[in-house]
Formats: structure tokens, sequence, C-alpha cells
């Protein structure tokens, strides 16, 4: 049974296909939890009031989106 295995033989798309799912969704949804956690934390703990902690939680999610969005792969 063991000397059945052959090293690199196996289909692993849906493994990669997981994996890259997997990054996509833990890299926006820290974005989404820093956008939240910025607005909650300006709204009820300074004077900024709902619109200064709604146009820093707008700020970072434009800044997030444009770091974190796919670069087009250069093609050598």
């Amino acid at each position: 049974m063991a000397g059945d295995y052959q090293r690199g033989e196996m289909d692993i798309q849906e493994q990669s296909a997981t994996f890259e799912a997997f990054g996509k969704m833990t890299k926006w949804g820290s974005l989404g939890v820093a956008v939240l956690l910025t607005f909650i934390t300006l709204l009820f703990c300074t004077a900024a009031g709902f619109v200064g902690a709604a146009g820093a939680a707008f700020v970072l999610a434009v800044a997030g989106f444009a770091f974190l969005r796919e670069k087009p792969v250069s093609a050598h």
C-alpha cells in the first residue's frame, strides 16, 4: 500500500484553489475588521463624531483596497 504512492502524481487543483481562496478571504477580511474597528473606536472613544469616524474609515478602506488589490502579472 505504501508503495503505491508516486510523488507528484496527484491532481492538486482543488487544494490550490482552496489555498488561494483562503488567502483572499483572510486579506479582505482583515481589511474589513480594521475598517470596522477604526470606525467604532473613533465613533465612541473620541470627539470625532459620526462624520469624522466614517471619513477616517472610508479613507482606510480606500487605501487598503488600493494596496491589497491583485496586481497584474507581468509576462516574462
